[in-house]
């Protein structure tokens, strides 16, 4: 039963906001996006980037690692790079982020409990460290069109493993509207905006014909 009396137009504590989260994306690297598999690697790199620059639009906390950059899986991928150009790129051996002391310590220096984490392959280099983040108390998001798995059933399992440890699957548009909640808040409007027409696909071009026909202020 709903208590009418605790009923009030306020947002859900589970909401993510600029305050409350941090983003981690993990090996979105070249040998890694070879391997990929499980949908298409152009579609992931778009969706990666959107997720990035959601994140420097509402100054979301952003971690960046990378694994065995230098002798197997080569660098950060540069559209991510370039979004964070003065950013510390945490490069690692292990497979499972969570065991890297750099890592979790850039993690816990947020001070943020809600992990917004997008990663390749998902079966792997994703699904250890959010079942490893979960264990220890962590609310973790996974941005599952900004991962990718080696085959789609890998992906698919692998996210449904994540699933059921607790973790909440969102998409890259998701995040970047729910830091923006509201169409009134002016301050990351334009932004929004900008990436949504570079980055949404056919919602960016209704914006940009919006924009075209109503006016430069045409929200949604």
């Amino acid at each position: 039963m709903v208590d009418l009396t605790q009923v009030s137009a306020t947002p859900s504590p589970d909401l993510l906001t600029p305050d409350n989260a941090v983003v981690l994306f993990v090996d979105h690297q070249p040998q890694m996006f070879f391997g990929t598999g499980s949908g298409d690697r152009t579609a992931i790199i778009n969706a990666t980037v959107g997720l990035a620059k959601a994140a420097k639009a509402f100054d979301v906390p952003t971690v960046l690692t990378t694994v065995a950059a230098e002798s197997f899986s080569g660098p950060l991928l540069p559209q991510l790079a370039a979004v964070f150009p003065k950013a510390e790129i945490l490069d690692r051996t292990s497979m499972n982020a969570w065991e890297d002391e750099a890592v979790v310590e850039a993690i816990k220096a947020t001070g943020r409990g809600k992990v917004v984490i997008a990663g390749l392959w998902t079966e792997v280099c994703l699904v250890l460290p959010v079942l490893s983040m979960i264990d220890q108390g962590y609310e973790v998001y996974v941005v599952t069109d900004a991962s990718g798995g080696v085959s789609p059933k890998a992906h698919e399992h692998a996210v449904q493993r994540m699933l059921q440890a607790g973790a909440v699957p969102v998409t890259w548009v998701q995040v970047l509207l729910e830091l923006q909640r509201d169409w009134a808040r002016t301050e990351t409007y334009g932004a929004v905006m900008e990436i949504v027409k570079e980055h949404a696909g056919a919602y960016g071009l209704g914006v940009v014909y919006a924009q075209a026909v109503i006016g430069e202020h045409a929200a949604g």
